[in-house]
């Protein structure tokens, strides 16, 4: 599939205090629609989560201007092509959570695991004390997983917790490796799982952050990684696969709306 030449995909999510989500998810929305951009943000009390696509010149714009508020100056997305426009439209919204764990009090703004850079990723999760989960939601971890992680086998990610409750007392003494697209749901759920006096460590900006550098082979990665935007699935060389919502849907079970 050719490449446009100048048409690329953001993503990015930060947990922070946000005292007015309702203003800040306007600003935004100028900011987008000044900027030309196309894709979702979702805002909340707990931070902002995102996925833009447009120019280089569009893209950058907007993160100019972003990283003029002290909250998100250290904010840098993960950026990769796209060979069309992954998005209808603009659509930016206020939700109660970025990612639902189904947990209350859950505070990803001040606390989460171990940050594993994607160099040191292969060693952690071939040590023979470490368990490594596939935080993601079922059909993402048929699509394509790292070569030896456990699939929960969750259909949403609010059955996380019950799966983690579920194997707790077997996995004592252990240190448990967690990745998921782009980093949110681990950072979410490592916030928890630290309260419970687990050892976790995560993919740090996840297996998107892991393809942009790591090698193309003997990564570890067994298939491709599904996104949730028009490009569906995307491999280990960024380079878009064949696989159609459709397709998803009859083979997974209408997963995706």
């Amino acid at each position: 599939m050719g490449l446009m030449l100048d048409l690329w995909h953001d993503s990015f999510y930060k947990f922070v205090q946000v005292d007015d989500p309702e203003q800040l998810a306007s600003d935004l929305t100028d900011l987008c629609t000044r900027s030309g951009l196309r894709g979702s943000i979702l805002v909340a009390h707990e931070g902002i989560n995102g996925m833009l696509a447009g120019s280089e010149a569009q893209l950058n714009a907007f993160w100019t201007v972003l990283h003029q508020n002290p909250r998100f100056t250290g904010l840098h997305p993960k950026r990769t092509p796209a060979s069309e426009m992954p998005f209808k439209r603009l659509k930016i919204r206020v939700k109660p959570e970025l990612v639902p764990l189904g947990i209350d009090g859950v505070d990803a703004t001040s606390k989460t695991g171990v940050q594993v850079p994607p160099s040191e990723w292969l060693d952690l999760i071939h040590q023979e004390d470490v368990v490594v989960l596939d935080n993601r939601n079922d059909f993402e971890a048929r699509i394509g997983t790292f070569e030896g992680a456990i699939n929960p086998g969750v259909k949403k990610f609010r059955d996380f917790a019950k799966y983690v409750l579920d194997h707790q007392k077997e996995w004592e003494g252990k240190r448990i490796a967690m990745f998921c697209t782009g980093g949110i749901r681990c950072e979410k759920a490592s916030a928890w799982m630290l309260d419970l006096g687990m050892d976790v460590y995560q993919l740090e900006g996840g297996i998107m952050n892991y393809f942009l550098t790591a090698p193309e082979s003997n990564n570890g990665w067994v298939g491709e990684c599904f996104v949730f935007d028009g490009r569906v699935s995307i491999d280990a060389a960024l380079e878009e696969g064949d696989l159609s919502l459709k397709a998803v849907n009859e083979q997974y079970g209408d997963v995706v709306k």
